[in-house]
């Protein structure tokens, strides 16, 4: 039998909403990870179309959690981080990897800021610089195109794009990342959105295009990622990871639209969970 592989997921729990934290833990355990979690902060309700939600910070706890991890000498595959509520938090997440990792631990950063060109509200103008730094240390990111243009200090531009704009900011994403790069959200016309892919072990740029499904569905950006680094846990490429991420993204968006329910209520990824496992070659009968 294989060797069960763990990952440490560190992300807020949103209590109700479908994102992050609730998001990852149920996929990456569908997809056979170990999945431990350090929670940056707790809300209420995701903060996406939601007013007076509760926030509590637990940026004091984060570390005291990886040290005891260190003291019982875990050993993880994979480091996982999302939402991060501070600049402190991010400096922080240095030290938790420097007790928790070790060469063979994969790191993917999901450099969560903003959406729609804009910077969540939660954030200071200062922050994108902070994960900058994160990334630097990272063998996978998986920004938005918002998200891009903020650790490249740039403007926003809107799409459609061109492959050589998109060719253009892998590129300078790069000189950011030293790992692989999958960028979220590219599309060169109005039919269809997906992600462009840097494998820095070939060297290869790619496109994985989908049609589109009108409509916004929170949690998309969570889903996408924990299918792609599950993907990448067991052993897929960069470009098969992104595409079958893709393909679990939008099946979970279809199945949310026929349901006709209250979008900001997160979109209904645990419906097709039996069918991510197949797709990751998890069907076992």
């Amino acid at each position: 039998m294989e060797r069960q592989k763990r990952v440490a997921a560190i992300h807020d729990i949103s209590c109700f909403g479908k994102c992050s934290l609730t998001v990852a833990l149920p996929m990456l355990s569908a997809a056979g990870l170990e999945t431990c979690c350090i929670p940056t902060a707790v809300l209420s309700t995701h903060t996406g179309g939601f007013s007076g939600y509760t926030y509590r910070d637990l940026t004091g706890d984060i570390l005291p959690v990886a040290n005891h991890w260190k003291s019982l000498n875990l050993q993880f595959d994979a480091v996982y981080t999302g939402f991060l509520g501070s600049e402190e938090q991010t400096e922080i997440i240095w030290r938790v990897i420097d007790e928790i990792a070790t060469e063979d631990t994969l790191i993917m950063v999901d450099p969560v800021m903003g959406d729609d060109g804009v910077l969540y509200p939660v954030f200071s103008s200062s922050f994108p610089a902070a994960m900058k730094k994160l990334c630097n240390r990272a063998d996978v990111i998986v920004p938005n195109m918002t998200e891009a243009f903020l650790l490249l200090d740039e403007p926003y531009r809107h799409g459609p794009y061109t492959e050589t704009e998109i060719n253009d900011i892998l590129d300078r994403l790069a000189d950011i990342c030293p790992g692989q790069i999958v960028l979220t959200g590219v599309h060169f016309d109005e039919n269809s959105l997906g992600a462009a892919t840097l494998d820095r072990k070939t060297g290869k740029k790619e496109f994985v295009l989908r049609d589109r499904v009108d409509g916004f569905y929170h949690g998309t950006g969570d889903v996408y990622a924990a299918t792609l680094l599950s993907a990448l846990m067991r052993g897929f490429s960069l470009h098969d990871a992104a595409a079958t991420a893709a393909d679990y993204t939008v099946l979970s968006i279809v199945t949310t639209k026929k349901m006709d329910k209250d979008l900001r209520y997160g979109v209904n990824f645990e419906q097709n969970l039996p069918t991510l496992m197949r797709m990751l070659g998890r069907n076992e009968g």
